[in-house]
């Protein structure tokens, strides 16, 4: 009598990664861009704004990079997530969760809204739709 092994087999299918030389290139240029941007400006437009344009398209390279989705839903999916950001930001989630102290939280979820982000996600995101093509991602 066969014995039953004492694992089962487990059948992952990983068929939605993948790697994107291109896309993770683009993530590269653009994050060292928004390092840099973060490390020496200290102004009302091109922290603020442009990083916001940035990092949203350093994000949906960053997703597309590893995962075969088309980049035009990885696109829509980050500017949903960002929206949502921002929406936390409205509702003061970093004091609802008492982290107004916290550098990590300022960092990942930010403090306070601004309209204007909005506005730069919708920038950011429309420059990775209109180029999609282009660049053949």
């Amino acid at each position: 009598m066969p014995s039953e092994p004492l694992m089962p087999k487990l059948s992952l299918k990983l068929n939605w990664l993948r790697f994107n030389q291109s896309s993770f290139t683009l993530f590269a240029i653009l994050f060292a861009i928004v390092v840099m941007i973060a490390l020496f400006f200290r102004d009302e437009w091109i922290r603020p704004l442009l990083g916001d344009v940035l990092i949203v398209m350093v994000i949906a390279y960053f997703v597309h990079a590893f995962v075969a989705v088309p980049l035009r839903k990885i696109a829509i999916g980050t500017l949903i997530f960002a929206y949502l950001i921002e929406f936390l930001q409205f509702l003061n989630l970093i004091d609802i969760l008492g982290w107004r102290n916290s550098e990590l939280a300022h960092l990942t979820i930010g403090s306070t809204f601004d309209w204007r982000d909005l506005i730069a996600y919708t920038l950011g995101i429309a420059i990775v739709l209109l180029t999609t093509n282009r660049l053949k991602l």
